[in-house]
């Protein structure tokens, strides 16, 4: 009986199927399955039953399934102490996070963290603002990089890595092309382009706008800032984005301060504040927030 059948058995137990045991273990399925036929083979009796559309644990799997996670808990802490003992730090960490602008040097950050802890294998998953949100407070991603309104949800902490402000963007031949400054309240009526509503440009858009007493009329949106530049230069509206988007199509934009209210653009890194944190993911934490900014909470709207 080896530690990778157990491992294998129990990923399979909690994942409720062999596909999903091999994704989160991040090997191929017919080792999977292999591995667990050769653990029923040396227990003489089958631990799942695959005979339904789902697979379920029989009933000496039931039985098996507390003795092989005691095993493994076992051994992950003879690990660790031994880890302890010498300062080698072991692990698997899991960054998720929005596209990262290059004033971060997100690789830069993790190859640094790499150096430091050789033996801690690093994974970084790009979603959506709201998915890495939820990944993180459920345990799923240790540390999660988006862009943020007045407030995350509750049970996540943050730091402030980006802010600046947001800026509106035209084409050249568009009838505001000719202005430097312009209050949000003109915008009221005109076609917009910006990120989602989950993303935190949009949620300082949208509240700019209510405290200016209109809803925006945003006919495209896309997840990607460079994207909505480029359809403001093909004249398709006024893109409100963060100033350093803009760069990427700045020979066919014009860009214009928005003024009375200032709108301001943030991005945070976010962790989870309750729950067990291991020391991998501990480490990776520290290290970001070490090497990341961390800017002064400021208000969504100044005047």
């Amino acid at each position: 009986m080896e530690l990778r059948q157990l491992a294998y058995f129990v990923a399979v137990a909690e994942e409720g199927g062999f596909t999903r045991a091999a994704e989160t273990l991040h090997v191929a399925q017919p080792g999977v399955s292999a591995q667990i036929r050769q653990l029923e083979r040396e227990l003489g009796q089958p631990l799942f039953d695959r005979s339904g559309r789902t697979v379920r644990l029989t009933a000496v799997g039931e039985a098996v399934l507390p003795y092989a996670r005691a095993a493994l808990r076992a051994v992950a802490g003879a690990r660790q102490v031994v880890d302890e003992l010498t300062g080698l730090l072991r692990g698997h960490v899991v960054m998720g996070g929005v596209s990262a602008p290059s004033v971060l040097n997100l690789p830069g950050l993790l190859a640094g963290f790499h150096e430091l802890h050789p033996a801690v294998e690093i994974t970084l998953k790009e979603a959506a603002p709201r998915a890495v949100a939820d990944e993180v407070l459920a345990g799923r991603m240790d540390l999660g990089l988006l862009g943020v309104g007045p407030a995350v949800p509750p049970g996540l902490a943050r730091q402030i890595v980006v802010r600046q402000p947001l800026v509106a963007a035209v084409s050249r031949d568009h009838p505001l092309a000719g202005r430097t400054g312009i209050t949000l309240a003109e915008l009221d009526g005109l076609v917009m382009l910006c990120l989602p509503l989950e993303t935190g440009v949009r949620s300082s858009l949208e509240a700019g706008c209510a405290a200016a007493g209109f809803v925006p009329r945003v006919a495209f949106e896309a997840s990607e800032p460079q994207v909505l530049a480029q359809l403001a230069a093909k004249g398709l509206g006024v893109a409100v984005l963060p100033e350093s988007a803009v760069s990427i199509a700045r020979d066919r934009l014009h860009v214009i301060e928005i003024i009375r209210p200032r709108l301001i653009g943030r991005m945070a890194l976010v962790w989870r504040v309750e729950g067990q944190v291991g020391p991998a993911a501990r480490a990776l934490i520290e290290y970001a927030r070490r090497a990341l900014p961390d800017l002064e909470p400021a208000a969504e709207l100044t005047g």
